[in-house]
Formats: C-alpha cells, sequence, structure tokens
C-alpha cells in the first residue's frame, strides 16, 4: 500500500492514528503491543503527537517498545535514537521504564548485538527466536538503507541481530541493527519518507527491478504482514 500526504505534518497524523488503531487492535487480540521504533529527523514528529496529543489514545502499560538500529554512543548523544525519543516521547507517557527496550549502547557493537539478541529472544513466538513485532516503524535513507542494513552489507544472514562496524558511504560505523528476518516477521511494517532528495531511489525501490544489495530497504517484504509506504509529496514525486 502506498500512501501520499501533502508534507510530514500530514504523514505524521495519518501514521499516528494508524498506530493508536494497531495497537488497540493487538492489546484486543493478544494482550500487548510489540512495536519497533525507527530513529532520524523524520518520526521524530510522531512521536511528539503521540506524546502529546495521543498520549491518552493507547494503554501504554501494555506496550513494549523496541528499535530497529541503535548507534553505539552514550545515551545523552544526540546520535542516539533512544535517547532522543526519551525526550519527546517516552518522557510524556505513563509506561513502565521496563517495558522500553532499548539496545544496551554503551557496549562494543559486537556485544551489544549480541544482548539485544537475547533480549528479543525473551518476546519470542516459537519457532522464531525473535518476536513477531505488532508494528515495525521504518524509514528510508537517500541511498536506500533501512535500519543500519546499508547498501554492500550482507544480503544472506541467519541471526536476528547485527553489529555494523564498517563504514557506508563515510556513515559512522559501530551500530547495531535488526535483520529483514525480524522485520518481515512483522504483523505490520510502516515506511516513513520524507524530502525530495530521496525521490530518485524511492522509485527505484518500488519499481520492478530488484536489487537488494545495492537497495537494501527492498529486503524489507513481510511474508505474512502488511507493508506501508507512507511519504510526502516531494519524497513520492517521480511516482
Amino acid at each position: 500500500m502506498i500512501k501520499k500526504f501533502k508534507d510530514i505534518s500530514e504523514l505524521s497524523q495519518y501514521a499516528a492514528r494508524s498506530f493508536i488503531e494497531i495497537a488497540k487492535r493487538s492489546i484486543e487480540e493478544r494482550g500487548r503491543f510489540l512495536a519497533s521504533l525507527s530513529g532520524g529527523s523524520t518520526p521524530m514528529r510522531l512521536y511528539e503527537l503521540l506524546g502529546d496529543q495521543f498520549q491518552n489514545e493507547v494503554d501504554w502499560p501494555l506496550v513494549h517498545f523496541f528499535w530497529g538500529d541503535e548507534r553505539c554512543v552514550p545515551v545523552d548523544d544526540p546520535g542516539n535514537s533512544y535517547g532522543q525519543t526519551k525526550k519527546v516521547f517516552f518522557d510524556k507517557i505513563q509506561i513502565p521504564n521496563e517495558n522500553i527496550h532499548r539496545v544496551l549502547s554503551e557496549l562494543e557493537p559486537d556485544s551489544a548485538a549480541k544482548d539485544y539478541a537475547n533480549t528479543l529472544k525473551a518476546f519470542s513466538e516459537p519457532p522464531l527466536d525473535w518476536p513477531r513485532f505488532d508494528l515495525a516503524l521504518l524509514g528510508m535513507g537517500d541511498d536506500g538503507h533501512t535500519a543500519s542494513l546499508f547498501p554492500g552489507s550482507p544480503v544472506d544472514v541467519d541471526s536476528a541481530t547485527l553489529a555494523v562496524t564498517a563504514n557506508y558511504q563515510g556513515r559512522p560505523a559501530n551500530r547495531v541493527t535488526l535483520t529483514q528476518n525480524v522485520l518481515n516477521s512483522s504483523r505490520n511494517v510502516l515506511f516513513l519518507v520524507t524530502g525530495r532528495a530521496k525521490a530518485v531511489t524511492l522509485s527505484r525501490v518500488l519499481s520492478d527491478n530488484y536489487m537488494p544489495a545495492e537497495l537494501p530497504v527492498q529486503r524489507i517484504a513481510p511474508a505474512d504482514g502488511n507493508l506501508i509506504w507512507l511519504m510526502d509529496e516531494e519524497a513520492g514525486s517521480l511516482l
């Protein structure tokens, strides 16, 4: 499913209502809502809405948050996704601290990746070694990366998490990412894409040409779930 919006404000309003709808349905059907969040600037407006305008719309004690990827930097570093989200979202809702499952970004990537794989396993749904997220929020970079799955990274992996220690196009290394194995198990995957700089890449990603090594975002294709693309007019200008 592809939906276009005038700007990030309209997109974020729709994303917030989708988040709430999926959360309520998940809690009604399974007694909890498991969500994997994305870092970066695009989802911050969504998080602000959930922490303010919509803060009373979700039964937060029944929600568990995870991360699609994280930089191995201190929580108070501007590049730490958990730290940034905490300020605009987590600190404003009534959610137990133990329901927020952050990557231990103070560890080295290898150790942090192994630790996070164990965190995921605690919520696994056999035969999987990880949970089926009710919602996975993702973004897309100008280069076609998503989470911290970058162009040139291994396409065929058998693990839930990866330590990212190689530089891609000058981006800092030392990250932890979920793999497509986990993300493709999700019941709902919601991509948020904004900005004219992503228009060319987005048109390539949504074409019939499958190039998962060059465009890692194409690796995300849930086998038994909904894949929804939300984009502003600029990002979707070539579609």
